[in-house]
């Protein structure tokens, strides 16, 4: 299979980026989605789920979870790490997804550290392909890092708002806006990150 552009430079220092990441804890970087996150047991979509440390912390909440993740090496160490029936792990990557049926329609979907591998033309794809699996009323959690490159090479700028204006564009209502954050890993001073949270508009509000 073709190396897929937005995973160039990981694979070199898979074990380095994997531990790292896992020095993180999943509520600390994402304390501003957690009162987005379902309480109850809900299909959830980590687009860019790396070695799985977003998608274990889902699924221990109870929710099934499909992590999406193009670089072997972190899928490999995910599935080893983190041994759950409830994480389905697929080799994919946006902005089509390609390996998910149209019909897949997820409650809740995550997007973390994954935009600014994709140009303009592909964020805008990746965000229709995201509205469309995300069912009425779902809810889209991304974020967008801005800086210089770090270890994966294949980088593009990322903007807040004209990404806000993509996703009204898919019916996709802003419900959270926090820019200016800054990086949890260290060495990363020149690095900071905004943090968005959409929410589908619900069938009736279409209808309206």
């Amino acid at each position: 299979m073709n190396q897929i552009s937005g995973t160039k430079g990981y694979s070199e220092v898979a074990e380095l980026f994997i531990e790292a990441s896992n020095e993180i804890e999943f509520r600390e970087l994402h304390q501003a989605f957690i009162e987005f996150i379902p309480i109850k047991p809900s299909r959830i979509l980590d687009v860019g789920a790396g070695s799985g440390r977003d998608a274990a912390a889902l699924a221990d909440k109870g929710h099934s979870v499909v992590a999406i993740e193009p670089t072997k090496a972190f899928r490999c160490a995910g599935k080893e790490r983190y041994n759950s029936s409830t994480i389905d792990w697929l080799d994919d990557s946006l902005p089509m997804l390609s390996q998910l049926a149209t019909t897949n329609q997820f409650d809740f979907i995550l997007a973390s550290a994954i935009w600014h591998h994709l140009n303009q033309d592909e964020q805008q794809q990746a965000m229709k392909r995201i509205a469309k699996l995300l069912i009425s009323g779902g809810i889209f959690a991304l974020t967008l890092r801005h800086g210089p490159a770090g270890v994966g090479t294949h980088v593009f700028q990322t903007n807040g708002q004209q990404t806000i204006e993509n996703a009204k564009a898919c019916s996709l209502t802003p419900l959270l806006h926090i820019p200016n954050q800054p990086s949890l890993m260290s060495g990363k001073e020149a690095v900071t990150w905004t943090r968005l949270v959409f929410k589908k508009a619900s069938v009736n509000s279409q209808l309206d």
